[in-house]
């Protein structure tokens, strides 16, 4: 390999390369060759212009600058204008714009303009908004940005190094290193592996973990299999599950096979919760907004012999009804929490509607080591199979720990195997000689180390350690003595106890590789036990989060009584009779239907002996049961449930692919720092909860009122612009929402927006707010009795103009549900709002817009009763706010 040419730059237009056996610009059908998967290593590097020394750093600029980062198109930032175009598909402005052209229509240029002003100042907030949250979460993500280890050279003649690099920054013919939890980058040709295996169920829909190696001859078993089958090929979307490996890239960004597998619409998420929620809130809203104007029309015919004149006065009536600030409301509240966790906690929220779903969350499923306990276990004994103290039994798994990790590679040993290195006496020792590994992986769950005895030539001894009954498996044992050692390790377990089992045996020396058919016919050696160390903040945030209404359930591949011991210790009940959970294993899992284990889930607290698989079902249950549920992982083994929860959560020092697929990111794995997710979440949820129930009883209200009054009245009781300007004025003071902070109630359990919930209090405050409106009449008839005509419309448009502003200022105040009366008596933005509101409602009439749109000045007579008619509904919405706050 060493001999390879190593040329400098490539020549060539678009992302191919001279000499690329197939044109890296195109994707090849199934089944039909790939970039990199015909020839030989050497010839794949030729052809790349490439060495086993990597490139040289000026030769990869260069690429970097002539084929482009190494980015999927549908994940580069969307501009600003095409995000100003895409909020016009929000239900409710297309709506607005719909009534709007309606107007234009009918030739009511002034409700046109005005219900065109609206779409367009809510377009410019929503689009403005997530621009600046998209651009501050691209600059936090860099703090975990995904990079990969890249062999480059300084120079044609420089020794190669090894450095991380962002995985934007490759191009085709860069050698890599992949390592346990990697992401695949781009697509690759294996050149070196030991033990690699890799997840490809993003691509291919398969579970199981696949075995790459090299493969420089064809191999006839393979004619004809499609482009995953083959083992020397490694594509883009992939995770390194075990083992370790030198690959060349031989496609990146859109030529990979994933781009073409999948787009923009692949990174798509489900509607979330809280999309599910507002939209069955909005549809029934806009079903009614389309069903008012011509109810408005019809009724104005047939009462008052009025045609289309008043579709203007119909169409600025379904406006009314309209909470049209919904989507700059929900985008600045969830985008001003998303900022506030990243300065004040390091917690980066990578999609914003995950940060309603953390508020919502009532189930958090986590696994126990690092987040219950600490990372790193102590070596409790280490036992022979008489359970009597053998110190050859740490020994052997301390070899086995440590050549594991030289010969795979790995970049760390895991916390199992670095509490058996830190135990054991010298696990160094010079006169064994490590000769090939078989690293850990989920499905094995065992790892094997081929070590070279001192004075036995010519044998080879396989030193395994792994899971009891993986262990045991493997053993060469009648079915009396493997029931003996499986009982012993089951009583340990159940005294709370981790356990490896240790086995050996001694092959005749070979130069071929190993692979897992050779851990066989082994013979037991002895178990290793280990203790775990409750995290010092674990008993504290867990209290805290029972509090809150959040559930924790541990799901681990543990063994029931070691997962059942530390969660008793740190306060979570495990025992069926005391009705507070049970621990379920993952074989009683596989026997249930999905209907039954969501009964299960609901009840259970320890999930033991889960597989990646199980993890991922169990979840996928306790969402069919109706919890929104959020999941703590940082493994590869997590992958799948992280995917499959309302909300995947990992720590900042996961692996790439846990990290990749989550959807918040913690600073550190810590039950506390998701407290202060949880709360973050539930502020932005109230605010946005608030919003809608303010708004919506209030615009139904108004609605009613003036449903009513038109066909009371000889003339319309409001103009269409004095409507809409009315509404204007309401939308600039609901902004506050987004800044307000709510009740200490809002906190306490999960934010949850529920349709049946929400229409109950609309109707209920809409009808309060409509008699108000309809007792305005009476006072407005008192005090204009001796105005008649055109003064007396007018004077009635800026009485009741007015009146409605001041009412709905009192709903900003005093709806805010769950709030003492200190919260409510305190300042804050939205008091500041509803402020602004009455001033504008009680000058705008006097000043000389008043005038222009229709409106006159009103005699004291109608401010003094006008007092009386607010004092009277103030004290019926303190007294309603209560009543409902006692039923809830």
């Amino acid at each position: 390999m060493s001999s390879v040419p190593e040329s400098s730059a490539a020549a060539g237009s678009g992302r191919t390369i001279p000499g690329t056996p197939a044109p890296v610009t195109a994707f090849p059908a199934v089944g039909t060759s790939v970039p990199g998967s015909v020839g030989t290593s050497l010839q794949i590097l030729r052809s790349l212009d490439s060495g086993p020394r990597g490139l040289v750093e000026a030769h990869a600029e260069e690429r970097l600058a002539r084929f482009g980062e190494n980015v999927l198109p549908a994940w580069r930032p969307v501009p600003w204008p095409r995000r100003f175009v895409r909020s016009l598909r929000d239900p409710f402005t297309s709506v607005l714009l719909c009534l709007g052209l309606v107007s234009a229509v009918v030739s009511a240029w002034g409700t046109a303009c005005v219900i065109l002003a609206l779409v367009a100042v809510s377009c410019l907030l929503r689009s403005t908004e997530e621009h600046r949250a998209d651009r501050s979460t691209a600059a936090l993500r860099e703090l975990v940005a995904t990079t990969a280890t890249v062999v480059r050279r300084t120079s044609a003649d420089a020794p190669s190094r090894e450095r991380e690099v962002p995985v934007a920054d490759l191009v085709p013919g860069d050698v890599i290193r992949l390592g346990p939890g990697d992401l695949v980058p781009a697509d690759v040709r294996v050149l070196r592996a030991g033990g690699l295996t890799v997840h490809q169920s993003a691509l291919t829909g398969e579970s199981a973990p696949v075995a790459k190696h090299p493969l420089d001859a064809p191999d006839p078993a393979l004619a004809g299999a499609g482009p995953f089958a083959q083992p020397q090929l490694c594509f883009q979307g992939s995770s390194v599950t075990s083992g370790s490996g030198t690959a060349v890239i031989t496609a990146t960004g859109g030529a990979t096979r994933f781009a073409a597998a999948h787009d923009g619409r692949a990174r798509q998420r489900g509607a979330s919760a809280f999309d599910r929620s507002v939209q069955g809130i909005s549809w029934t809203l806009i079903r009614f907004m389309l069903l008012t104007p011509p109810l408005v029309l019809m009724a104005n015919a047939a009462l008052r012999g009025r045609g289309l004149e008043t579709l203007p006065f119909a169409v600025a009536v379904a406006v009314g009804l309209t909470p049209e600030m919904l989507p700059v409301i929900v985008t600045t509240a969830l985008a001003r929490g998303a900022a506030r966790l990243a300065r004040t906690s390091g917690v980066i929220v990578k999609r914003l509607p995950a940060l309603h779903d953390l508020g919502a969350v009532d189930v958090l499923c986590l696994d126990k080591t690092g987040t219950l306990t600490e990372d790193r276990p102590v070596v409790e004994a280490a036992v022979d199979g008489s359970d009597l103290p053998d110190p050859g039994v740490l020994r052997w798994a301390a070899l086995s720990a440590l050549w594991t990790l030289q010969l795979a590679e790995l970049p760390a040993p895991d916390a199992l195997d670095e509490a058996v290195l830190d135990a054991a006496e010298h696990p160094e020792d010079s006169a064994y000689e490590g000769v090939a590994a078989l690293p850990f992986d989920p499905v094995r769950r065992v790892a094997t180390a081929v070590l070279r005895r001192p004075g036995r030539l010519g044998v080879h001894t396989l030193v395994t350690k792994g899971a009891v009954e993986a262990v045991l498996e493997r053993c060469a044992l009648d079915g009396e003595e493997r029931e003996r050692l499986l009982a012993l390790a089951a009583r340990k377990a159940e005294s709370g106890l981790r356990l490896l089992a240790v086995a050996r045996a001694d092959r005749p020396a070979r130069h071929g590789g190993y692979t897992p058919a050779d851990e066989r016919g082994l013979t037991f050696v002895g178990l290793v036990a280990l203790r775990d160390v409750p995290a010092p903040s674990a008993a504290d945030a867990l209290d805290v989060l029972a509090r809150r209404g959040v559930t924790v359930k541990v799901l681990t591949g543990d063994h029931p009584g070691t997962a059942a011991r530390v969660c008793e210790d740190l306060g979570l009940r495990t025992d069926p009779a005391g009705g507070c959970g049970e621990v379920v294993t993952a074989e009683l899992v596989d026997t249930l239907s999905d209907a039954e284990l969501a009964r299960v889930a609901d009840r259970a607290t320890v999930f033991a002996r889960c597989t990646p698989e199980h993890k991922a079902r169990i979840v996928s249950a306790l969402r069919a049961a109706g919890h929104t549920i959020g999941f703590l992982g940082d493994g590869v083994n997590d992958l799948p449930a992280l995917h499959a929860a309302d909300v995947g959560i990992c720590p900042r020092n996961a692996v790439d692919v846990a990290r990749e697929a989550a959807d918040v990111v913690l600073a550190e794995k810590d039950l506390t720092a998701i407290d202060r997710a949880v709360l973050a979440g539930r502020h932005s949820s109230g605010n946005i909860a608030t919003y809608l129930r303010i708004t919506l009883s209030s615009n139904l209200g108004n609605v009613i009122a003036m449903l009513t009054a038109g066909l009371m009245l000889p003339f319309l009781p409001m103009l269409p612009a004095q409507v809409l300007v009315q509404n204007l004025c309401f939308d600039a003071a609901q902004l506050a929402f987004a800044f307000d902070r709510p009740g200490a109630s809002a906190l306490r359990r999960p934010a949850v927006l529920r349709s049946r919930d929400f229409l109950r209090f609309i109707t209920g405050f809409g009808l309060l707010n409509a008699a108000a409106d309809l007792a305005t009449f009476g006072v407005l008839a008192l005090a204009l009795h001796n105005a008649a005509g055109t003064d007396g419309e007018a004077a009635f448009h800026a009485g009741w103009f007015t009146e409605n502003l001041l009412t709905q200022a009192l709903v900003m105040v005093l709806l805010r549900t769950g709030r003492s009366a200190a919260e409510r008596r305190a300042g804050g933005p939205l008091r500041a709002a509803a402020g602004g509101l009455a001033v504008v409602g009680v000058l705008l009439p006097l000043t000389p817009l008043g005038p222009l749109l229709g409106m006159s000045a009103l005699p004291l007579l109608y401010y003094l009763l006008l007092g009386s008619v607010l004092g009277l509904y103030a004290v019926g919405l303190t007294a309603a706010r209560r009543r409902y706050e006692r039923r809830r």
